[in-house]
């Protein structure tokens, strides 16, 4: 009985089964570099379609520096951008602290499945706060 169930879960129709549940993708792979050209820890990366305004996946760069998204398989323009937040000199109008935001952005072609890597690279004023 043991070796009739895993001679069926061995068959190609089986395998087929668990593929075509999980949809193609392509993968958007990339490094955030510092002024240094050392990577950087803790920066928000956007990803959206070229066509869009807003981002459509937000992503934290890892210790490596590195982050990785999924996004649909076929042909596409993406925008990938690390934005951090940098603090102005406060104004004599105004008592709060204004922010400006400064984008170090890639602009990536997906054509199927595949996958595409990608570096962002970040000037001094760019570099988020500790």
């Amino acid at each position: 009985m043991c070796a009739l169930s895993l001679l069926l879960a061995t068959t190609p129709m089986a395998q087929a089964g668990l593929s075509a549940r999980e949809k193609p993708y392509a993968l958007i792979f990339g490094t955030v570099w510092g002024p240094d050209n050392r990577p950087v820890f803790g920066v928000k990366v956007h990803i959206r379609r070229s066509g869009d305004k807003k981002a459509r996946w937000e992503l934290v760069s890892d210790h490596n520096g590195e982050f990785a998204q999924r996004v649909p398989a076929g042909t596409a323009d993406y925008v990938v951008s690390a934005a951090t937040k940098k603090p102005e000199a406060k104004s004599k109008s105004h008592s709060s602290l204004q922010t400006n935001s400064a984008h170090s952005e890639v602009t990536v072609h997906v054509q199927n499945d595949e996958r595409i890597d990608v570096g962002l690279h970040l000037i001094e004023q760019e570099l988020p706060r500790k």
